[in-house]
């Protein structure tokens, strides 16, 4: 039987790569940071998720190793099992307190902490209303779930407004949004989303992923830069991103809600806990941000600075609220060709295209990070404006 499914592969496969759109990896040799080893090469690191430079921390690294000591190297259970350490309930004080909530429950990613919450809050007679943008994460939790589903426009407030009229039918109604959308990098409207939600009478979830550590005065996210402390109801996230860069995620917000997923979500029921060494240096990124907001500030001199050069330059940007700067070339063959220029210049980025951003929406998605300094921000410009001109996307 294989024979002809490997003849189907092969050939889709081929498709892929005809179409421009075969995703390669490249191999780094080196820890993560601002600054990277490929293929033996040192080259500038400007699409990991590593907005605060906490991804190979020298506070972060030895929490991590002093945990294996103390705690050590795996937990060999779910959490319900024996798979809760002392550490564990820690951590997640640290991540409530955090985000000023009741309560919070971790688990392997924030894929699983989507993925595990809309199936055991809601049902048939219930809805969800979540926005077109929304990460895949969070499309497939709702595919899990038997709600009645509602798909609003990106940030589309009257079309949220529509879909939040046609669900009164409905028993409970939850509005889903990502914080920032990790494409665009624009920023949800969340004060304005909660005087839907207040409207309607509808719950309000926000994945704050790619906000938590990056938006609001001081890096909180979304609730604080909306000041909408006590009006979102639910927030997923990750330890994989701001939060040092390891693996994790977790549902944070009502207690009883927490409780209720303790019971019943299958990622936390069905998947080892957490272990030590992530806890350890988690806790400890907690520890570092809330001393000051040295690293938050950094990174966005660093954002205001590059989105300004690089607009004064002639490109065609998102307009982003985030530390995503989505450089705009609409074509998917020729953000690879882009992307594979600039990494010959010692700048690591990533072409992104269909299925990943919608078809002739292709760009290279610049992240900034707290790492990098000011020449290396430069350097970046300085290639981006040298592989544009032999592109003919500069003039």
């Amino acid at each position: 039987m294989y024979g002809k499914m490997k003849e189907f592969l092969c050939n889709t496969i081929t498709e892929i790569k005809e179409a421009g759109l075969y995703k390669e990896e490249r191999l780094i040799e080196s820890a993560q940071q601002a600054a990277i080893t490929v293929k033996g090469k040192e080259v500038l690191n400007f699409c990991a998720n590593n907005y605060l430079g906490l991804s190979n921390h020298p506070r972060v690294i030895k929490a991590a190793k002093e945990m294996i000591d103390r705690r050590g190297y795996g937990m060999s259970s779910v959490r319900f099992i024996c798979g809760t350490q002392d550490i564990h309930k820690e951590l997640e004080s640290a991540i409530s307190a955090y985000f000023h909530t009741e309560d919070t429950i971790l688990y392997a990613a924030c894929f699983d902490a989507n993925g595990g919450i809309f199936e055991p809050l809601l049902g048939e007679e219930d809805a969800i209303i979540s926005d077109s943008l929304n990460h895949a994460s969070i499309i497939d939790g709702v595919r899990l779930c038997k709600a009645k589903r509602y798909r609003y426009a990106n940030a589309d407030m009257k079309d949220l407004e529509k879909c939040l009229q046609e669900a009164q039918a409905q028993r409970f109604r939850i509005i889903v949004t990502d914080g920032v959308f990790s494409m665009d990098g624009n920023v949800a409207p969340m004060d304005k989303i909660c005087d839907l939600a207040d409207k309607y009478s509808a719950l309000v979830m926000v994945d704050e992923c790619h906000s938590a550590g990056v938006v609001g005065k001081t890096g909180h996210g979304v609730n604080e830069q909306f000041n909408t402390y006590g009006r979102i109801d639910i927030v997923t996230g990750t330890l994989g991103k701001s939060f040092g860069g390891a693996i994790g995620g977790f549902t944070t917000g009502h207690k009883e809600i927490i409780e209720l997923l303790r019971q019943r979500s299958r990622p936390y029921l069905f998947s080892n806990s957490i272990p030590p060494a992530v806890v350890g240096a988690s806790l400890e990124v907690f520890k570092i941000l809330k001393e000051n907001d040295a690293l938050h500030e950094k990174l966005v001199e660093n954002v205001t600075y590059f989105r300004t050069k690089m607009l004064e330059a002639g490109f065609d940007i998102k307009p982003t609220q985030s530390a995503i700067c989505a450089v705009m070339l609409y074509n998917a063959k020729l953000s690879q060709q882009y992307a594979a220029r600039l990494l010959e210049e010692g700048i690591y980025v990533t072409g992104f295209y269909y299925p990943v951003v919608p078809k002739d929406q292709a760009r290279i998605r610049v992240q900034l990070s707290a790492g990098h300094d000011k020449i290396h921000l430069d350097k970046c410009i300085d290639a981006f404006i040298k592989v544009g001109k032999e592109l003919a996307i500069l003039k």
